[in-house]
């Protein structure tokens, strides 16, 4: 139990601050589908891959003091950010951990949108279907997203790219 929590220790060790539970959602699910070791189970839900489980030890991390959970509101709901506290850090030195480097990972993560970050899980938690199968699942499960042809393209390439990433 302890070591799946370093595992996502050391994962926002190399964040700055994760903004949005949406986007660790689907960075942590982005990761695994690139064979980082998560292990988190994951169904598909309203905005696409979710697990109750990682949802439960990001819980547990803030109630140890080991992440900084910040609630901001926004127009018209909050928004959550995370970052890593000088305790979560101490309890990182206990462990040693087997994780690749995920900077390169996160940065490109970063870089794009939630939404986008929504379609391109979305696609993977399909990738045991044809191209041309996904495509019509995420535009159906996804309808009200209107993703675009060029969004789908774009997606496949960053797909390819984050599973190349060392």
């Amino acid at each position: 139990m302890l070591k799946e929590h370093a595992k996502l220790i050391t994962f926002f060790s190399q964040c700055e601050q994760i903004i949005g539970r949406k986007r660790l959602q689907k960075m942590i699910y982005i990761l695994k589908k690139c064979n980082i070791p998560f292990n988190e189970r994951y169904q598909f839900h309203f905005y696409g891959p979710y697990s109750e489980e990682l949802t439960l030890q990001v819980e547990e991390l803030v109630n140890l003091g080991f992440l900084n959970e910040e609630k901001e509101k926004k127009s018209s709901y909050y928004q959550y950010l995370y970052s890593l506290t000088e305790e979560g850090e101490k309890f990182l030195q206990h462990f040693d951990m087997d994780m690749p480097n995920l900077s390169k990972h996160i940065e490109k993560m970063n870089g794009v949108s939630s939404r986008f970050l929504e379609l391109v899980s979305t696609m993977m938690y399909f990738d045991h279907l044809p191209k041309e199968e996904v495509e019509e699942k995420v535009l159906i499960v996804k309808k009200k997203q209107n993703y675009t042809e060029d969004e789908l393209a774009e997606a496949w390439e960053f797909i390819r790219e984050m599973k190349h990433l060392h």
